[in-house]
């Protein structure tokens, strides 16, 4: 699989890297085996790069990808983890299960922000217990939408100072919004932001602030929300489409069928378009896809084989489906 750089340092990630929120039990259970024959699935199709956090699954997703990684060479794969959460237990009379979170598991752990720099020192070191690793490779400051300040001055600046001395790889943020991103790219020396769901066929907003500033800045982007939470997964969006974790509205709906009209008139499928899409700028590093099962693996690693066509992205663009600054790939992405 193609590899791109991430940051300035010479580190390296896949085009198309596995986010492993559903290992937690996302939404739905998925059991032990199923999560380990999915990772073995994406090895086996050339993914090296892993995303988790401890907020997936209260630690499940960890453990688990820790657990199936342990057979394969550990130089080379690029593990990412994230800090901002810590995981202490929970008192009596709470639910017995994850479910407001979206996470089907027990609920004997709770979540409390934290994102001083003993708690970022205390967040990593539990990652590794459960990740069963010496080292993470990236470690992004996870959803700090309301802790800004405390980002800027207490994790960022205990990650920075664990990467002079070599024991983080790269440092980063991640976000479901551009903006705060930006202002983070622009303060920092970062060396990586990860962007959920406001860069895909449906939202290019980035393009109006984070991807030119990542860009001046050297610092890559990685893509989550890759398929809009649900609505781009499937060749034809379904009528009980997910976009942005809710119900797809009718104008939402009516516009992603169009751009699959498009792309079922130029010979390819939604998905292969979605993911090669966000893969088209030069400051995208890699897609992050959740996938659950080894069957999504599967579906999901060739849409980088898929040649498009340049007519379909002048389509896309000619309809005012497609920003037209919006940097598009040129020939097969991979």
């Amino acid at each position: 699989m193609q590899t791109r750089r991430l940051g300035r340092r010479g580190r390296t990630v896949t085009a198309i890297g596995y986010g492993a929120a559903p290992l937690g039990n996302l939404f739905t259970a998925v059991s032990d085996a199923e999560a380990e024959a999915a990772v073995a699935a994406a090895w086996d199709a050339g993914v090296r790069y892993f995303d988790t956090a401890p907020h997936y699954g209260l630690g499940l997703s960890e453990r688990r990808l820790g657990a199936a990684l342990l057979r394969y060479p550990r130089d080379e794969v690029v593990v990412s983890t994230k800090v901002g959460r810590l995981l202490v237990p929970a008192g009596p009379g709470g639910p017995e299960r994850d479910l407001a979170t979206d996470f089907d598991v027990p609920a004997d752990l709770r979540r409390e922000w934290d994102f001083s720099g003993p708690g970022v020192l205390r967040s990593i070191d539990e990652s590794l217990t459960r990740l069963g690793l010496d080292r993470v490779d990236v470690v992004l400051v996870h959803d700090p939408d309301d802790h800004e300040r405390q980002a800027l001055e207490g994790a960022l600046p205990a990650l920075l100072d664990l990467r002079s001395q070599g024991i983080v790889g790269a440092v980063g943020v991640g976000m479901n919004q551009s903006a705060m991103l930006t202002r983070f790219v622009e303060r920092v020396d970062l060396d990586v932001v990860l962007l959920a769901g406001r860069y895909n066929l449906l939202d290019q907003s980035a393009l109006d602030d984070l991807l030119p500033a990542a860009r001046r800045r050297g610092t890559s982007v990685v893509t989550g929300g890759v398929f809009a939470s649900g609505i781009l997964a499937r060749a034809w969006p379904p009528d009980d489409a997910t976009y942005n974790y809710d119900r797809a509205s009718a104008d939402v709906l009516a516009r992603a069928r169009r751009i699959a009209t498009l792309c079922r008139e130029h010979g390819v499928s939604l998905p292969a378009a979605a993911v090669q899409f966000v893969l088209g700028s030069d400051v995208v590093a890699s897609a992050l896809l959740g996938m659950r099962s080894a069957a999504e693996v599967h579906r999901n690693a060739p849409l980088l084989d898929v040649r498009i066509p340049g007519e379909l992205w002048a389509a896309l663009q000619s309809e005012g489906l497609l920003r037209a600054d919006a940097p598009v790939p040129s020939g097969v992405a991979a």
